[in-house]
């Protein structure tokens, strides 16, 4: 089993699950395409989920956090191609090509992309390389990929050129609202405060005003107190949980409901 293979470095991943199904949390600092092998790829953010299966495309955009579902299918395993569409590149293009973006780009976050042969061609020619990784392909054999995979995307979809050459920053955002949709993501501070359009040492001051305490305390509590609810009023077992609410451990979820609650979740399962 290999997950992933990287055939260009930071620019192309070749992911391969044979069997099993498996479950993360995926920061996207970058715009990504995924192409669906074989097999069941899901993105779930606060606001959207998206699944794709064999032949299906997803472009996800910069700045995201989200629920990652690799799932195998009957009779075959899990395979996708990711191409991480890097601004630095995207900048490069636009700047060759005087493609200037007014407006700042307010669509979908993940768009599922329209089958057709041309984009389906291009992927067949990345497949020798997935197929021999050993062989690596220089980076400015990459770089032409990746502008092919660009000019692909904006034949498909014209209005796509504002999600793929938007760079502005991201805007100053509800520090409360943003939280609450995203506490139980299990990333550093660092990237809570990146994606609410704040530096760290912002983010801090703007977050204990807004909740009278340091985000890292607040992040335990919170999902301690959504455990307890989910534990004493859904009949959730400890086990199935502690994952989805951004704890790496049983031991340690349990060790920190224990001590704010005074029994251990397994006291409060019915």
């Amino acid at each position: 089993m290999r997950n992933p293979t990287e055939i260009i470095p930071g620019v192309l991943f070749y992911s391969f699950l044979s069997s099993l199904r498996k479950e993360k949390v995926g920061f996207f600092e970058q715009s990504i395409l995924v192409l669906q092998v074989s097999g069941e790829f899901t993105l779930e953010t606060a606001s959207e989920k998206n699944s794709i299966t064999r032949g299906q495309m997803l472009l996800i955009r910069k700045n995201q956090l989200g629920e990652l579902t690799k799932m195998p299918l009957d009779n075959e395993g899990y395979q996708s191609i990711v191409i991480v569409l890097k601004e630095g590149l995207l900048r490069k293009i636009a700047l060759e090509e005087q493609i200037e973006i007014v407006d700042k780009y307010t669509g979908l976050s993940n768009i599922l992309v329209p089958e057709n042969d041309f984009l389906n061609g291009f992927f067949q020619s990345v497949m020798p390389y997935v197929s021999c990784p050993e062989e690596k392909i220089t980076e400015t054999l990459g770089a032409l990929k990746i502008r092919e995979a660009v000019h692909l995307l904006l034949n498909t979809i014209p209005m796509i050129k504002e999600f793929l050459f938007d760079f502005s920053e991201a805007n100053k955002i509800d520090l409360e609202k943003f939280m609450n949709y995203n506490f139980h993501f299990n990333v550093p501070v660092e990237k809570f405060a990146r994606l609410t359009g704040r530096s760290l040492a912002g983010f801090k001051r703007d977050f204990q005003k807004t909740f009278n305490m340091p985000p890292r305390q607040w992040l335990q509590d919170r999902r301690l107190s959504e455990a307890h609810y989910l534990i004493e009023n859904k009949n959730k077992k400890p086990s199935s949980i502690y994952l989805e609410l951004g704890f790496e451990s049983l031991s340690h979820f349990s060790h920190a409901f224990k001590k704010k609650f005074g029994k251990s979740p397994a006291a409060f399962v019915r």
